[in-house]
């Protein structure tokens, strides 16, 4: 006997039925939307859960996240919000003597905002570190910090691309030394960091998560792990996805959506490896790096065309931007435009793209999982971006109505650890991008952090990720003001209250408005998460 949960007395974001405050839910199958007195009346034995005005959207996906590191971070050595070199230090000095003996895994460090403008040195994290195994990546995550104690159990990284004695590691010495730090990870550690990031997820609306792993990221253990802990249920979905060349079996075997992901063309802006057609402005000697070439990137789209697999890379710099478009043409030329476009292959950030190679990329179907976050955080013309780049450069990053325009996916997501899983702050950025004119509408926003996911993981049957009846019950429920409604009037960004709009409404997203409250978190039809009476409890 099927069974039916009626939620009532709400505001439900949906396109069938922009007024509905009610909604039933069968078998984990929205059944039906609308008044609460019709509600009760067609469904007068199901369970009753009275919303008391809260709002009900579908629920978030965060398009690119890396789950075992932000539990670390959500366990572990924190950095983000140091200030200073100093105060980095003794965060560092801190953690080691509470917990001594064991490796020090942090996050979060950005030098571009300190007082010093620089990173500490070896040998001030050793003196701070105490003898103890350090690594504690960038912000960007691109290159590390690391004790001597930790290069020992790593001893490739002296000889690879990327070596520093004295400074940050980046490149293959990056990805010598990160392999030893997770290998020095226990197995329960590490599940216990997946699972800490998942239900923080769940507790942010998440109800599903793109993992972006691979040989220099993650490890396949570690993606094995995270599909299981998934598969259990109760926590939100993952879509794994695996960065690695001429791999087709392999990602069968781990059982991942694509070779995708964190496949690398090139690094990042914050660390300068991000690969550019000049000199960074800042460092003059320096243009980034560039892994992998057209040619490569051709034959990764060609060979998972055939297999029937999404492919991927990572890329973020104009030159590296301007490879991957060119392997685009080059395997169009082998397996035709359409079949291509068929498989819907993502790129992942993709930030400086010009409008010429947006039009292109729009034909050849690709999803762009970016980072609404990086912009708020890096973008205008004084902070990282511009510092890294020179004004110019620095203002022309992640121009999203671009893309939206060019008939390319969009899908948002937080490159957590890089920046939080806060989708409504993803959202809000991506409509009062600090560019002006690279913004999309509040509704293009909330629809690239919901149902664009879903689209961008091949969920593409015309319901998912919508609240609509024949949907999946996939939704969360939030603490939130008034609604509003964008007005048609594209010239200028007025907001409307009218219900006669027809339009659902969103929370404000005005920079001053406050961020909704998660309340629950459903997926099809199971709840992930319900705050508690302490408010931050997840029972």
């Amino acid at each position: 006997m099927s069974e039916t949960t009626l939620l009532l007395g709400g505001r439900i974001h949906s396109p069938a039925d922009a007024g509905a405050t009610a909604m039933a839910v069968t078998d984990g199958i929205i059944a039906w939307l609308g008044g609460d007195e019709v509600g009760r009346a067609l469904h007068p034995d199901a369970e009753v859960i009275d919303l008391g005005g809260a709002f009900v959207a579908p629920a978030f996906v965060d398009a690119h996240v890396h789950a075992t590191s932000t539990g670390l971070l959500l366990n572990g050595l924190d950095l983000t919000g140091c200030a200073s070199l100093t105060e980095f230090l003794h965060a560092l000095r801190d953690h080691v003597a509470e917990y001594p003996g064991a490796l020090v895994w942090g996050h979060g460090w950005d030098e571009t905002w300190w007082p010093e403008r620089r990173p500490p040195t070896r040998d001030e994290i050793d003196r701070a570190a105490a003898g103890a195994a350090v690594y504690l990546s960038r912000i960007d995550v691109h290159s590390a910090l690391v004790s001597t104690a930790l290069v020992d159990r790593a001893p490739l990284a002296r000889s690879a691309e990327g070596w520093s004695e004295d400074g940050p590691l980046t490149r293959a010495a990056h990805h010598h030394v990160r392999r030893a730090a997770r290998e020095s990870l226990g197995a329960g550690q590490r599940k216990d960091a997946q699972l800490a990031f998942l239900r923080h997820a769940a507790s942010r609306g998440v109800a599903c998560v793109h993992e972006c792993a691979g040989p220099d990221i993650s490890g396949a253990d570690d993606l094995v792990d995270l599909l299981a802990i998934s598969a259990r249920g109760g926590v939100p979905e993952v879509v794994g996805y695996w960065g690695e060349l001429g791999a087709v079996d392999r990602a069968r075997e781990l059982g991942a959506r694509g070779l995708a992901g964190d496949l690398f063309v090139d690094g990042a802006v914050g660390s300068r490896t991000a690969a550019l057609r000049e000199p960074y402005a800042d460092d003059r000697t320096t243009a980034g790096v560039l892994y992998l070439d057209a040619h490569a990137v051709a034959e990764h789209l060609v060979e998972c065309t055939r297999a029937g697999l999404q492919a991927g890379f990572h890329v973020i710099g104009d030159a590296g931007v301007a490879e991957v478009c060119d392997g685009f043409r080059k395997a169009a030329e082998i397996v035709g435009v359409p079949e291509l476009a068929s498989m819907r292959h993502r790129l992942e950030h993709l930030e400086m793209v010009d409008e010429q190679q947006a039009a292109e990329l729009g034909k050849f179907g690709v999803v762009a999982s970016v980072q609404p976050t990086f912009d708020a955080t890096w973008g205008g013309s004084e902070d990282m971006y511009a510092r890294r780049l020179g004004v110019e450069r620095g203002t022309q990053l992640n121009p999203f109505s671009k893309l939206a325009a060019s008939g390319v996916l969009l899908a948002f997501g937080s490159d957590a650890p890089v920046t939080p899983v806060e989708p409504w702050s993803a959202v809000q950025a991506a409509v009062h991008h600090r560019t002006s004119g690279f913004g999309v509408s509040p509704r293009a926003a909330f629809t690239a952090h919901t149902r664009g996911g879903w689209r961008a993981a091949g969920v593409d049957d015309g319901v998912t990720g919508m609240l609509v009846p024949g949907a999946p019950a996939t939704y969360a429920v939030w603490d939130a003001g008034e609604l509003v409604v964008a007005a048609p009037d594209s010239r200028v960004q007025r907001w409307s209250t009218d219900p006669r709009a027809g339009v659902p409404g969103l929370p404000d997203l005005s920079p001053q408005a406050p961020q909704p409250r998660c309340l629950r978190t459903v997926l099809r039809g199971q709840t992930l998460y319900t705050r508690s009476q302490d408010d931050d409890e997840i029972v």
